[in-house]
């Protein structure tokens, strides 16, 4: 995403621009007429979006114009294995008129030779600049800058040489690409034994094993003594492995029985206390604990901090060894099936560092944004990547390009898997490149992107009549439109044109009666739907019991999500074991609560109070000696002994506890339950 910033730092750093502070004009001071001949649209090179980041919901990215480096014929590519290309459209065509350097020979024959091949090349030159700019007003006519490229004036439409093949239908038969065979790395599914018994903490330590959590508690115990040496007064006792269980089970207790803040679940004597966290750990425990939690040794934190404003420089470094460990866990506890989805994914943040992202669509607008790589059929979180900024991926062929190729890596996956994108990832030469690893992609897909065909024959118009179809294929990539309720365009490697399928659509009648139609539908649109919702499903799982909070530290709310992703998984197993063994799963609900029962070692059922069995008479103290029974137990009865009368019972009520004589002659235990403004309390015995 790129800021306003960093477009006003690229004007000034653009190569060839004659714009300074003292000689900037306004768009109203100068007017444009086109000069004969030329291609008016030539110029709009210079707004040429990035194929590959130029998408989604950031706002696209403005590429440069390189004249030094792309009228030379020097490569332009970051990439040394893949030697550079010229494309349609773009830079080394960007002029009709200079396309040889024995066709540039007499433009840089009039030119001085310090002028030859400079990048600072005064475009008002009519040989060299397609268009002629007119001032307004001749006074400001020594004064005329070179616009620049990113400049916030009306884009000039993206030029793309037009296809030479038109738009077909429904009706024009389309044979498909050749199917690629599915060679998984290993089978697909559970990469665990399923004859044997699993319980939830079984799963979930396969995540957090017992190497892990030492790490975790060796870097915790060296914060907690790092914050101490630095003034901050709280009393610390080491964490073990035990311990740091527990602590995560009363994370997981706090996401299934929610209060308004933490101190909540410590409080005594009142009608709203909750009396099990205080069983497990004390409140204070719990809140030093969470303040310290670290996932890095802090004293090389301190040496990667060091290195700030260089390159070797990790902002990653203190979220590097949880983060290694849950995605190698993902990806060898469970191997993904043959259907991928790619997508982002926000955790929600507002803290003041360079990681937080803004993305207006999207519900959490907020936060770390991370991209994800998700089994369609269950929502399995397979690999993810935390997003830090154009260098995120070592690649260089944009962001949206560079994730996708390093999530889906056939050495860890296989071949011929399915991947689907939505029109933030999707472009022509992603889909080739992954067609040419053997990987089969579909998606939507922007129209704008380069290599999109451009073709207005036979194209759809608004007033096609809805169900409309449309479809180009170059080789293995088909391009599709569809009208519904709006234009949809799509790109696959995977399926044809149309097969036949159909849906259904509500239509207003003239009558104003609403009825049932079946239109025609794209094959890929409907796989695309149906395979899709990868990631929004382990997105909805993980909301439903998160141990997401607020803290104060930024990675420690990525530390919760990757016990959210954890967790997750190890429930998508369990149903997996429990399909492998014709059982009945838990509901997510009942897995996350045994889990909580079992990391804080307890039983999750306690035993019940005994049910009221009335008001009624029974002996103090049962004696299996028939002899002793009149005189065993026997207890001053609390009635005489408010009439002042000193007499001695074996019998008590069974409600009450308290002693009551029940003879012919003295019915003690009538009068005390019918006696005025007596509430029917708990005796408490004198000598009890």
């Amino acid at each position: 995403m790129e800021s306003d910033t960093e477009m006003e730092d690229f004007d000034s750093s653009e190569e060839g621009s004659n714009c300074s502070d003292d000689s900037y004009l306004a768009d109203e001071d100068f007017s444009f007429h086109y000069q004969e001949g030329v291609d008016p649209h030539e110029d709009a090179v210079d707004w040429e979006e990035d194929s590959n980041e130029s998408a989604g919901d950031t706002p696209p990215r403005v590429t440069p114009r390189k004249e030094s480096q792309s009228e030379s014929g020097v490569n332009c590519s970051d990439s040394p294995e893949e030697p550079w290309l010229p494309c349609k459209g773009s830079q080394s065509t960007r002029t009709s008129s200079v396309k040889t350097d024995e066709d540039e020979a007499p433009l840089l024959s009039t030119l001085k030779p310090d002028q030859q091949r400079s990048p600072s090349l005064n475009l008002s030159t009519k040989t060299y600049s397609p268009r002629k700019r007119v001032l307004a007003s001749p006074s400001l006519k020594s004064k005329v800058p070179r616009l620049s490229t990113p400049r916030k004036t009306s884009r000039l439409p993206h030029r793309t040489t037009e296809s030479d093949q038109p738009w077909k239908t429904e009706e024009n038969p389309d044979e498909g690409p050749q199917p690629l065979r599915f060679c998984p790395s290993r089978p697909p599914g559970l990469q665990v034994d399923p004859s044997a018994t699993y319980s939830p903490l079984d799963l979930f330590q396969m995540f957090f094993t017992k190497v892990t959590v030492r790490t975790l508690c060796n870097n915790t115990n060296r914060q907690a003594a790092r914050n101490i040496g630095r003034g901050k007064k709280f009393k610390w006792i080491d964490i073990t492995v035990k311990e740091f269980y527990k602590f995560i089970g009363l994370v997981f207790f706090t996401a299934l029985v929610k209060t308004r803040a933490i101190s909540d679940y410590w409080i005594t004597n009142s009608i709203f206390s909750i009396p099990f966290p205080a069983t497990v750990m004390n409140r204070d425990r719990y809140r030093i604990i969470s303040w310290n939690i670290h996932m890095s040794d802090p004293d090389e934190d301190a040496v990667n901090d060091s290195k700030k404003g260089t390159p070797e420089y990790d902002r990653l470094f203190r979220l590097k060894p949880l983060m290694n460990d849950i995605r190698h866990a993902c990806m060898s506890c469970f191997h993904p099936h043959r259907n991928l989805a790619v997508d982002e994914r926000m955790v929600a943040s507002k803290a003041r560092n360079g990681l937080i992202e803004y993305i207006k669509s999207k519900p959490t607008k907020f936060g770390f944004k991370i991209f994800v790589l998700a089994d369609s059929s269950n929502g399995y979180t397979v690999d993810y990547a935390v997003y830090i900024g154009k260098n995120t991926f070592p690649v260089g062929f944009g962001i949206c390009h560079d994730s996708v190729m390093s999530l889906v890596r056939p050495s860890v996956l296989g071949s011929g898997y399915h991947v689907y994108l939505d029109n933030y990832f999707s472009s022509p030469k992603l889909f080739k490149e992954l067609f040419d690893m053997k990987m089969g992609a579909c998606g939507t897909m922007r129209e704008g992107r380069l290599g999109f065909p451009r073709s207005e024959e036979n194209a759809l118009t608004k007033k096609s009549p809805r169900g409309s179809l449309r479809w180009i294929r170059e080789g293995s990539l088909l391009f599709v439109k569809w009208k519904d309720a709006r234009e949809v365009s799509m790109g696959t490697t995977i399926h044809q044109a149309y097969g036949g399928e159909t849906i259904k659509r509500k239509r207003k009648n003239k009558d104003g009666k609403w009825s049932h139609e079946s239109i025609p539908v794209p094959t890929p649109i409907l796989e695309y739907n149906k395979n899709m919702g990868g990631v929004d499903l382990s997105d909805q799982l993980i909301t439903y019991f998160s141990a997401h909070r607020k803290t104060m530290k930024w990675y420690r709310t990525l530390f919760y999500h990757f016990v959210d992703i954890a967790t997750t998984n190890s429930y998508i197993i369990h149903k997996d074991l429990c399909k492998v063994n014709k059982m009945q799963p838990m509901t997510h609900k009942e897995f996350t609560q045994a889990l909580v029962a079992q990391l804080c070692e307890v039983s999750i059922e306690t035993q019940s109070k005994p049910t009221n069995t009335g008001h009624t008479p029974v002996p103090i103290k049962p004696v299996a000696d028939k002899s002793k029974r009149s005189s065993a137990g026997r207890k001053r009865c609390e009635l005489c002994k408010k009439s002042g009368h000193s007499k001695d019972t074996p019998w008590k009520c069974n409600e009450c506890g308290v002693p009551l004589c029940v003879i012919p002659d003295r019915n003690c235990f009538h009068d005390w339950h019918n006696l005025e403004g007596m509430d029917p309390v708990e005796y408490q015995s004198s000598d009890s």
